[in-house]
């Protein structure tokens, strides 16, 4: 049996539709009250028989901060697929994000070496790898201080460094680090979803660029990698580095919404942060534009992808294709809700 942890989530329902088509059985950990008709929905976009795949998942209630729920979730299961985080770039929680996600995979790990599971997979991120402004970043990257910025960076380098620490104590383990994944599926998750602020109108690109890797490439690398020989060594999943000025211009585009023309430098983001910051001590509203948020954007970050592509001989979809494919599924399912 395999364990999926976070499958509700983007990566997470990819992954669940990967897997269903294997002879395996699919359990799933999720909080008492997460929404698992969004998996459903996602499946809808690429089966007919959505709903047939759906009740192949065996639901189990739990937390990966909660020992007892961790236990009776990996009973009989082999394999562990560890897609649960919270994502934050900033804001009040985010000393609470990086403790739970800490915490929540030390937990994984732990259980996981005590249950003898013969293989799990750790879904991390290219943040973990630190910051390199300019310079190509890989899995031999190290961490830096001029990484300490971000407080998701931070959680991720050290959940990850969990995940060392238990292949350190016998546990046999893959850590994967995507970057900016692009797919289809809850849109409405967040008011900052680049595919919802893309089709209300956005006039400014930032001078940065980084990775991006279509969410179907992250559940196949993962699957394959678990069920290869490789083991305790992790891999950048990321298809093409991108500026966001050219990412930006490509969603627009399939969107068929007018290119954003104006550039926001260092000095005007900062100007925007302070009034969205103002906006948030005095209105109580959420601030958009966060100090990480903010640093990213003007970062230029490019990650090196041949270990991944030579080690499975694999091809990632083009980012274009992903960007219209993602933007086919958004336009479809918003016009019909619309009706």
């Amino acid at each position: 049996m395999i364990l999926v942890t976070g499958g509700t989530g983007l990566i997470g329902s990819h992954l669940l539709y990967q897997l269903l088509h294997t002879e395996e059985r699919i359990r799933v950990l999720k909080r008492k009250g997460s929404k698992t008709e969004d998996v459903k929905n996602i499946f809808s976009y690429y089966s007919k028989n959505a709903n047939a795949l759906f009740a192949k998942i065996e639901w189990i209630d739990g937390d990966i901060m909660d020992i007892p729920s961790l236990m009776n979730a990996m009973n009989d299961v082999s394999q562990v697929y560890h897609c649960a985080a919270i994502v934050s770039l900033g804001g009040k929680n985010a000393k609470d994000m990086v403790q739970n996600n800490v915490d929540g995979t030390a937990n994984v790990v732990n259980v996981a070496i005590q249950k003898k599971i013969q293989k799990l997979c750790h879904v991390s991120s290219v943040a973990a790898l630190g910051i390199d402004d300019k310079k190509e970043i890989t899995e031999q990257s190290s961490w830096n201080d001029k990484s300490n910025f971000s407080m998701y960076a931070i959680g991720k380098y050290l959940s990850e460094n969990e995940v060392w620490r238990g292949i350190q104590e016998g546990l046999n383990a893959i850590i994967v680090n995507p970057s900016y994944v692009i797919g289809p599926g809850n849109w409405h998750r967040s008011k900052k979803d680049i595919f919802l602020t893309a089709t209300n109108g956005l006039r400014w690109y930032t001078e940065g660029s980084s990775g991006f890797v279509d969410v179907r490439n992250v559940a196949d690398c993962m699957i394959q990698l678990v069920n290869s020989s490789i083991s305790n060594e992790r891999f950048i999943l990321s298809s093409e580095n991108l500026s966001y000025k050219k990412f930006l211009e490509l969603i627009h585009i399939s969107l068929n919404r007018p290119l954003p023309t104006n550039k926001a430098g260092k000095h005007l983001l900062k100007v925007v942060r302070t009034i969205d910051g103002l906006k948030n001590l005095f209105m109580n509203s959420p601030a958009v534009i966060t100090k990480e948020i903010a640093t990213y954007s003007t970062i230029q970050l490019h990650y090196n992808n041949k270990k991944i592509k030579t080690v499975l001989n694999y091809s990632f979809i083009p980012i274009e294709q992903s960007i219209k494919e993602t933007s086919l599924h958004f336009l479809n399912e918003n016009n019909s809700s619309e009706k």
